[in-house]
């Protein structure tokens, strides 16, 4: 069990690495046409499609056997809690280094607080995505 959990962790950082990667570099192509917050939402909407097929197909593996209808409802609920989280550090973190950094160029403390906010949404995530979105038990949620 111990072994198909760690090697679970694994698949699943580099799943979410790689749906983060889409995310933030669509953040930075989308900032050029729209402002930071809806870049960003933006963005993390093209990451949680990607997210949501790479998890089903790699990580969860034992998902592909549920409902996709229901799991996408899930993915999006487990997904909007984090899309505030990401929100709420990213826009923090771009206000603070601002403020601790006085001429920090603006573009460079939205790229670092867009992807400290991915990193903290992403525990999270996983845990709701594990529990919740890909239980590979019926109407049960999968134990830690």
């Amino acid at each position: 069990m111990r072994s198909t959990l760690n090697s679970e962790v694994v698949r699943f950082l580099i799943a979410g690495g790689s749906a983060a990667a889409i995310n933030w570099l669509a953040r930075i192509l989308l900032s050029f046409v729209l402002p930071f917050e809806a870049a960003l939402l933006v963005a993390y909407v093209i990451g949680m499609a990607a997210g949501f097929w790479l998890y089903r197909r790699f990580v969860f593996r034992g998902a592909g056997a549920g409902s996709v209808r229901g799991q996408l409802a899930v993915f999006v609920a487990v997904n909007a809690v984090g899309a505030g989280v990401v929100l709420a550090v990213s826009a923090g973190l771009v206000a603070g280094l601002g403020a601790l950094v006085p001429g920090v160029p603006l573009a460079l403390a939205e790229a670092l607080g867009h992807g400290v906010g991915i990193a903290v949404g992403a525990v999270a995530n996983y845990l709701g995505h594990r529990l919740l979105t890909f239980s590979t038990r019926s109407g049960e949620p999968q134990t830690l």
